[in-house]
């Protein structure tokens, strides 16, 4: 089951791409190898894979059914983009059959949410037809953190420190996943706090893995759930999470936001979904004597 509902929401999990990304000593520098080890029973091997240390992740998409329109959360890696990134690197990839699986024609979205403008989060903005990167969803609202289109904006000459492959990535991945959006007219910048999308999404920004990350918060009847984008990488953040991957643009920026999501989510019962979660996708929190806990897996079976 790739599917479940929250409330009036319908929510589908459609997954680009999973498997070893990268060293997890290497991608979470602050995380001693007995932490890991220390969880081995649980994380692997959905989150970690014990045998080559090996953080496992998923590329995914997530399509929410929310007051009769179709809103896709992170649109993953795209095709033909030329990076230097080899996961990235011109992919020739089924997701838009996936994505029609669950449903959904690229005419059908109406609203595109990229929680930050990662490569990864982002690819799928555009497609390339005759030579040219056009929207992918013609008839979507693109929405976008100000804060994040301009600081990637190479206009505006911000010298990023870190990246999802390399500064010449970046700088590709603003030309042709989201600028084109820009200039067709889809994009929506919104500023300040927030950013409400209807009676049971919003958006609230949870800066530092980039200036303008941002948490889609679902709100449903008695239902709760926030998708957290990069803010939570690995469950082992969720538990302690002082630790940061080297790709946030400011560390304890980053880990300041996660600790305030994850406090908001354990005292809201809320349920955590992540990016690049595996498993079951998502976990609720507890909060007590100073510590958090999984309480709970999410409600999907493992896709793998």
């Amino acid at each position: 089951m790739q599917k479940f509902t929250l409330g009036d929401v319908e929510i589908s999990r459609v997954v680009e791409w999973h498997g070893n990304f990268a060293p997890a000593g290497v991608l979470f520098p602050s995380m001693p190898d007995e932490l890991w080890r220390e969880h081995e029973s649980w994380l692997d091997p959905e989150f970690w894979n014990a045998t080559t240390g090996d953080y496992y992740a998923y590329m995914q998409t997530w399509v929410l059914r929310s007051a009769g329109r179709v809103v896709l959360v992170d649109t993953g890696l795209g095709n033909d983009k030329p990076r230097d990134h080899e996961l990235l690197a011109r992919r020739d990839g089924d997701f838009l059959a996936r994505l029609a699986d669950a449903g959904v024609e690229p005419e059908d979205v109406d609203i595109v949410v990229n929680t930050h403008l990662h490569a990864d989060h982002v690819g799928w903005n555009t497609r390339l037809v005759d030579g040219e990167w056009v929207p992918t969803f013609p008839n979507a609202r693109y929405l976008m953190s100000r804060a994040d289109f301009d600081y990637w904006n190479p206009a505006n000459g911000h010298v990023q420190r870190s990246t999802f492959g390399s500064v010449d990535d970046s700088r590709a991945t603003f030309a042709d996943s989201v600028l084109p959006i820009h200039q067709a007219g889809q994009a929506v910048l919104w500023e300040g706090d927030g950013h409400r999308i209807d009676e049971d999404l919003s958006l609230e920004l949870a800066p530092g893995h980039t200036p303008g990350s941002a948490v889609l918060r679902l709100e449903s009847g008695t239902d709760r759930a926030m998708f957290v984008g990069d803010v939570v990488h690995t469950p082992l953040q969720m538990i302690e999470p002082n630790h940061d991957t080297c790709l946030s643009e400011d560390q304890v920026e980053a880990a300041r936001s996660r600790d305030r999501v994850l406090e908001q989510a354990a005292a809201t019962n809320s349920l955590v979904v992540p990016a690049h979660l595996g498993g079951a996708a998502a976990a609720e929190v507890a909060y007590a004597n100073g510590a958090y806990s999984i309480k709970r897996w999410g409600p999907l079976t493992p896709f793998r």
